[in-house]
């Protein structure tokens, strides 16, 4: 019979971070993992929260790393990752993690516990990954949600960790993403997303346009990261129009798309 150990999916945002530190308190550093899988795209100031929330917490962080970026993955696969489809999720995160499961069941003889952050307005979100982590492990792997399941009050987390550790956030938060996958470059970010990464760093808005016009170009297929009325609307046709007709009537449309798993795992 397998031992329990309780494994924490750190994707440095705020309410993993509170997650982790809560499966800690109740189960020991001794029980637990702190499990993050690096796309090589985060942001520099997400590698500075983890590492003060790591210290916080009292536990080193574990890392699993394919090597390739998520450019590289689109290039792989032939396929450019967009707001319905990222292959570079699957293939950095997912096929990661799972493979890590796996050796912790085959070579530790240890069962994982897994802790998402997230809260009771995604709970459509959990109940996918609970879906997931039931089917496509060799055996089942469970899955727990804290923030739906054991909490009964809404936590302002952010608030916490700023106020009470002292750790400051993750700076693409002050600067007004809706979440902080891949610096500001992930391709299921949308209209508002890739609007407000125009606005903040327009130098890396230029990369996806360049890694878009170049991966179309290389495979000489009419695609794209955002869609518009179901077809390809590349980042040089937005980044013209916005420039057109203003930068700001742009950040104000809300997006319907979601970030993918990166978010959570």
């Amino acid at each position: 019979m397998r031992k329990n150990v309780h494994v924490a999916m750190f994707s440095g945002g705020a309410a993993s971070a509170y997650v982790a530190n809560h499966m800690v308190q109740t189960h020991g550093v001794e029980n637990s993992i702190l499990f993050f899988t690096n796309t090589l795209w985060e942001d520099e100031d997400n590698y500075r929260f983890m590492d003060e929330v790591a210290d916080a917490i009292g536990i080193e962080i574990t890392e699993r790393v394919d090597g390739r970026t998520p450019e590289e993955v689109f290039y792989d696969t032939r396929f450019l990752g967009n707001s319905r489809m990222a292959k570079c999720s699957e293939e950095l995160k997912v096929y990661q993690t799972i493979t890590f499961l796996e050796e912790l069941r085959d070579n530790e003889n240890l069962e994982p516990i897994l802790y998402f952050g997230i809260g009771p307005h995604e709970s459509h979100r959990a109940d996918n990954l609970r879906d997931f982590y039931e089917h496509n492990p060799l055996e089942p792997i469970e899955t727990r949600f804290p923030m739906i399941e054991t909490f009964r009050e809404d936590i302002d987390v952010k608030s916490i960790i700023e106020n009470e550790w002292k750790i400051k956030l993750p700076r693409m938060y002050e600067l007004g993403f809706s979440h902080a996958n891949c610096g500001g470059r992930c391709v299921r970010g949308g209209f508002q997303h890739y609007a407000q990464l125009y606005k903040i760093w327009p130098d890396r808005y230029q990369e996806q346009e360049e890694m878009e016009e170049n991966f179309r170009k290389h495979f000489d297929k009419n695609v794209s990261i955002l869609k518009k009325d179901g077809k390809p609307y590349t980042l040089k046709e937005y980044r013209q129009r916005m420039d057109r007709e203003g930068l700001d009537k742009f950040l104000k449309v809300q997006d319907n798309t979601v970030p993918c798993v990166c978010s959570f795992s």
